[in-house]
């Protein structure tokens, strides 16, 4: 009988993060059935939420590494950003607690196993498990959960700074590694980005995680090939690694169960979405949402509520409370206009959910002609996916870059704002939706979304002996995996 060989992946401590590892484990469980064991290693509420998403009769193992976030000035149970209050000094502290899982991985993978792993997966913002992995002897992959491009620049600008003398929010720096032609403006990074010295602990800390990932054997890239060539071209000279694109690494509506999507309870059902979106013409409908631990300010959430009713477009909003606030808190009639989800529900036109939205469901539909989005890049792969422009209004990490690309190099996005401190005007707001949503620029970005969605549908297909670039790239990957690995102490 063949035996099996031993996976191990290893996200980082963030829902956008563990949900695509989730699905990679999904992937390789089902393309591969009988060949591989592939465990995914988090701390113990992490844990029982990827259980609770696990689709039934699953392969994948789950292992916890002990975790107590009080010991790192943490509130209690705080194993995931969704659980940390938005702000830099919060987040940094989660990061930096996240290092300390590696004495227990490393004891785990080295004597906690019936075997020794064929392979590590690991996070970017994890990749100090490389060195576990050299000790070992095991193969060493990065999975960077974000696309070609974000993750090019991503590096790059941490790793050199460019924006380091510049000082208006206007003025551009070049990037390191790119075209000359390739400019960014101080106020396309983050806070923690603009403020960043080289010796500062955010500079120090991803400078370092960068560094170890220029030491693994591989990247794998959520991405799709064809969809953004320059950006994984630049990855690979940039990084000097072997990089596979196997995106996009998704959710499916297939692989969704009742009322909770990795472990969150849905804030409205996928029927009540459907029944509400039913009732609008198609390509009308905008909707909002900024991800799970993103939100724009209360004076910004003032403006789109205000230029959201003023452009009578339908739309659905999953808000959440603004910048600076508990993002699970109670949401504060105060934040929006007087009367606004009284008049926009009785009318039909305006839907406002809490908690969190059936995304997929709500983007597969034929009414929603945008998608007015942080950038984020499981958003962006599920928006072009289904083929819905986008309006973007980046707020962190590398959606700045996202959009970047999803602007200049597909033509299928038209930014709004950018960040949480820009002075937002309802009447901007209104225009921009009209743009997207009811002009001939909107006609025109539906036009190259169409052509993404197919590009990225086709990446992942299969009919007999062909098959996609992207199912192509995992097979060839992991067949790289089993020829430079020596196989010893496999499961029977």
């Amino acid at each position: 009988m063949e035996r099996r060989q031993h996976i191990v992946l290893m996200p980082f401590l963030a829902q956008g993060h563990i949900i695509p590892f989730l699905e990679l484990a999904k992937l390789i469980d089902r393309r591969y059935p009988g060949r591989f064991t592939v465990t995914i290693v988090s701390t113990p509420l992490n844990v029982r939420n990827l259980r609770s998403s696990l689709p039934p009769h699953s392969g994948i193992l789950l292992r916890e590494l002990p975790f107590h976030s009080a010991d790192h000035g943490l509130p209690a149970d705080t194993e995931n950003t969704d659980s940390v209050t938005p702000s830099p000094h919060s987040w940094l502290r989660l990061f930096q607690a996240s290092g300390s899982l590696r004495p227990q991985f490393e004891r785990l993978v080295a004597e906690g196993m019936t075997r020794r792993p064929l392979c590590i997966i690991a996070d970017v913002f994890t990749s100090w498990t490389v060195h576990i992995a050299k000790q070992l002897g095991v193969f060493h992959a990065i999975f960077t959960t974000c696309g070609g491009f974000g993750t090019a620049a991503y590096f790059s600008v941490w790793l050199h700074l460019p924006h380091a003398h510049t000082a208006s929010e206007d003025d551009e720096f070049g990037v390191p590694g790119f075209p000359e032609t390739y400019r960014l403006r101080r106020s396309q990074i983050s806070t923690t980005l603009r403020t960043a010295d080289g010796r500062d602990p955010w500079a120090v800390l991803f400078r370092e995680l960068i560094t170890h990932c220029s030491s693994s054997d591989a990247m794998l890239c959520n991405t799709v090939e064809a969809l953004e060539p320059a950006g994984t071209a630049l990855l690979r000279s940039n990084t000097g690694l072997r990089m596979w694109s196997i995106g996009p690494v998704l959710s499916s509506l297939e692989s969704k169960f009742g009322s909770r999507r990795a472990g969150r309870a849905l804030g409205i059902s996928p029927e009540t979405c459907i029944e509400w979106l039913d009732a609008h013409p198609p390509r009308s409908v905008l909707y909002v949402s900024f991800g799970s631990q993103n939100s724009i300010s209360a004076p910004q959430m003032m403006q789109l509520a205000m230029g959201l009713e003023a452009s009578g477009r339908p739309f659905i909003w999953v808000i959440r409370p603004p910048f600076g606030f508990d993002v699970k808190g109670v949401f504060r009639a105060e934040w929006l206009p007087e009367g606004f989800e009284d008049r926009t529900g009785r009318s039909g036109r305006g839907l406002l959910v809490r908690n969190w939205a059936p995304q997929l469901e709500i983007l597969s539909h034929g009414s929603v002609g945008a998608f007015l989005s942080h950038c984020g890049w499981n958003s962006v792969l599920e928006s072009l996916g289904r083929g819905v422009p986008l309006i973007g209004w980046p707020l962190a990490a590398e959606q700045f870059y996202n959009f970047k690309m999803l602007d200049e190099e597909l033509g299928v996005c038209v930014e709004l704002a950018r960040g949480v401190d820009q002075k937002v005007d309802s009447a901007e707001v209104e225009r921009v939706i009209e743009l997207v949503v009811g002009d001939e620029k909107g006609e025109d970005m539906r036009r190259k979304a169409a052509s993404a969605a197919e590009t990225i549908r086709a990446a992942t297909g299969e009919e007999g002996d062909e098959k996609g670039p992207s199912l192509a790239a995992l097979d060839d990957f992991m067949d790289t995996v089993l020829k430079e690995t020596p196989i010893i102490d496999a499961e029977a």
